[in-house]
């Protein structure tokens, strides 16, 4: 039996390990081997690293963390018609059986049956992984797998709520989004594509307004502890008709509450900390607070379509496989621009 490197959580608020564990091999007929290109490092990593994860996924340890993966498609099971050996592939982030209501509806991430490489069961911080053949997008041939890999999350996630958003969006509107970082700057993108309301960016870094605004923000708010008076200030006193929260944490959902209108919706993307509304300003506001998980393998097939055209770009920064240490570190430590791809 053939083996690969891969980086595995041995124990949370433990130091992630490098192991060789054996190769993953196309046993089942739906089985997709996939020799790795790029995965995505992202927040909810450090997440399940501080343990916030473990009763969620029940996942044995040791095993192998990245959700974010693209690359090759290297062997396939005896069902599988859709890729073969050699295509550049990105992975929806589940395993999902596709016989369930939710898959049968095309609402794939709430599949009564799935497996999550990277959450609770190894994934692509590694040579290679497995996953299944509803789970492969073939990509276009001008992309490169450590260019797109964080699509496949951290860009599946932005799109699917920036797509909800859009659906309610009328050319007077305003989409406030808070946080322009590795989601934020996608979700940008895909609004920019698809909507004509005008985008607001709060972020407390400059640079990252800066990078907002050169990818199709109309404003940047900085988070000065005014931004609440500004966003206020720019829709007439009345606030937004809708603001994705890529945050989530650190107060920012109470002043995202503050900026919305009445009848708004609120795009719940980025957690950590609880929302505290009173219910009678859920009633007389009549808002709306809205989860996202991920996306759908449709949504995905729509995102990857934009990145074709050239509409959404990863801002991204590479790393060997190696170095999965330092990665981690910049990105805990808030010195990642875009996302942290680890390239085996």
């Amino acid at each position: 039996m053939s083996t690969m490197r891969a980086v595995q959580v041995v124990g949370y608020h433990d130091d992630l390990t490098m192991a060789e564990v054996p190769k993953p091999e196309a046993n089942g007929p739906w089985d997709v081997v996939v020799r790795i290109g790029g995965a995505g490092v992202c927040r909810t990593d450090l997440h399940i690293l501080e343990g916030q994860w473990a009763e969620k996924s029940q996942v044995a340890l040791p095993y192998t963390i990245g959700h974010e993966n693209a690359g090759w498609v290297d062997a396939v099971g005896s069902a599988v018609t859709n890729v073969r050996a050699g295509d550049k592939v990105i992975l929806h982030p589940l395993i999902t059986c596709g016989l369930c209501r939710a898959c049968r509806s095309g609402d794939d991430v709430h599949c009564e049956n799935s497996r999550f490489p990277g959450i609770d069961t190894d994934g692509g911080y590694a040579e290679y992984l497995l996953t299944s053949a509803r789970s492969v997008v073939r990509i276009d041939d001008a992309l490169e797998p450590a260019d797109v890999a964080a699509l496949a999350d951290a860009g599946l996630t932005a799109y699917h709520a920036a797509a909800k958003a859009v659906k309610h969006l009328t050319p007077r509107d305003t989409c406030v989004v808070i946080g322009a970082g590795g989601l934020g700057h996608i979700g940008i993108q895909v609004l920019k594509a698809l909507t004509p309301a005008r985008i607001v960016v709060v972020d407390r870094n400059p640079d990252a307004l800066q990078l907002a605004e050169s990818i199709g923000a109309d404003v940047g708010v900085l988070a000065d502890g005014s931004q609440v008076e500004k966003v206020l200030e720019l829709t007439g006193g009345n606030g937004a008709e809708a603001l994705i929260d890529f945050v989530g944490e650190g107060g920012a959902t109470a002043e995202g509450v503050a900026m919305l209108r009445g009848a708004g919706n609120y795009y719940v993307v980025g957690y950590g900390e609880n929302i505290s509304v009173p219910t009678i300003d859920l009633v007389s506001n009549e808002i709306n607070i809205i989860g996202n998980l991920v996306g759908s393998y449709n949504d995905l097939q729509d995102l990857m379509a934009l990145a074709a055209r050239g509409s959404v770009t990863l801002h991204t920064q590479k790393y060997a496989l190696d170095d999965f240490a330092q990665a981690i570190a910049d990105l805990d430590g808030g010195r990642v621009r875009g996302r942290a791809i680890l390239v085996p």
